[in-house]
């Protein structure tokens, strides 16, 4: 009997041995797995890979929300940019090329908690590789990982648009006079610098029924800073609305019966008496080309022919006769566009 009562009161420590075991492995494989997850899923590789993958997706806000993207006003005016810096091409529908096919080629863990995580991924037809410097901050519920840049990987685009404030890229279209005033307002060529997610590649354009530019392919690389320059060039159609004005202008100046037409670029002097009207046509209209300068579009002198017919009497012997002839000229202009999308035409 006494052994058996031995027996049975040696049960309850056997189970709570058994309890304490499992509740130890228990403990054991939480603080593993937690390990885990803070090798892998909230590890600095995971943390620079879903950054990678955000703009490969074309998730951008997602991307420019990453811990240690968004610059300071400091960090701003150390890269000599102005607080109030554009952040228009933050948005998605902008990137042409995003990183794809993103491997982690090393993460190396220094004495401070940081990170060096170097990536390589394909842009466009190029494989590309970068170096990202990654800092600890405060981990989520007390023990998960968490991860900031050190250094933004926001890139810095200069956007030249030449002979035309206006251009695209991706679906957007933006106006580099943004964030200005007074007479820089009015420059025939604008440069505005535009923050951009990066690394990740941009297609800058322009077209519209007057003007055109060939598209230009820009890389921007994490923390770089680039440059693109847009430009404009007059298309056909504005090219022929010119040559209407200018005809126009010429066609009235035709219509002045007089041996110099007011402000028109031909004319002629005659010693003898006129006895009737001076008849003008224009024989050979001057042809429109055009080019960029520092303010317009520009019309070197270009050469045309008015003829006149016009009635004379000699003051030499009272003969009355017919002056019957060509008149060469050359006429110069500017051309821009106005605001309301019409064309300005300056004679010089």
């Amino acid at each position: 009997m006494g052994s058996r009562e031995a027996r049975v009161t040696r049960v309850p420590w056997l189970s709570m041995l058994g309890w304490t075991g499992i509740a130890v492995l228990l403990v054991g494989a939480f603080f593993a797995a937690l390990g885990t997850l803070n090798q892998t899923l909230y590890g600095a590789s995971n943390f620079v890979e879903r950054y990678l993958n955000a703009i490969a997706d074309d998730e951008i806000t997602a991307a420019a929300a990453t811990p240690g993207v968004a610059l300071s006003p400091d960090a701003l005016a150390a890269l000599g940019l102005p607080p109030n810096v554009s952040t228009a091409m933050l948005r998605s529908g902008v990137v042409a090329d995003g990183p794809a096919d993103v491997q982690i080629v090393s993460n190396e863990a220094h004495d401070d908690g940081s990170h060096t995580v170097v990536a390589s991924y394909r842009l466009g037809e190029s494989i590309e590789q970068t170096t990202f410097e990654v800092s600890p901050i405060e981990p989520l519920y007390g023990v998960l990982n968490r991860w900031r840049f050190a250094q933004s990987p926001l890139a810095v685009i200069d956007v030249t648009a030449a002979h035309n404030p206006f251009f695209t890229v991706g679906t957007l279209e933006l106006d580099a006079r943004a964030l200005k005033t007074g007479d820089e307002l009015s420059a025939f060529t604008q440069t505005a610098s535009y923050l951009a997610i990066a690394p990740a590649a941009y297609d800058f354009t322009y077209e519209s029924d007057l003007l055109v530019a060939e598209p230009v392919h820009v890389v921007a690389g994490a923390s770089g800073h680039v440059a693109a320059v847009v430009d404009a060039q007059p298309t056909p159609a504005f090219v022929d609305r010119v040559q209407t004005q200018l005809d126009g202008f010429l066609q009235n100046c035709a219509t002045q019966v007089v041996l110099q037409p007011t402000d028109c670029p031909f004319g002629i002097e005659i010693t003898d008496r006129v006895v009737g009207d001076a008849n003008w046509s224009i024989a050979a209209m001057p042809v429109v080309t055009l080019a960029a300068g520092e303010t317009a579009f520009e019309m070197p002198q270009t050469a045309g022919v008015a003829h006149i017919s016009v009635d004379l009497q000699s003051l030499f012997d009272g003969e009355f006769y017919t002056e019957d002839r060509d008149v060469s000229f050359t006429v110069a202009l500017d051309a821009s566009v106005k605001s309301d999308g019409s064309i300005s035409v300056q004679l010089k």
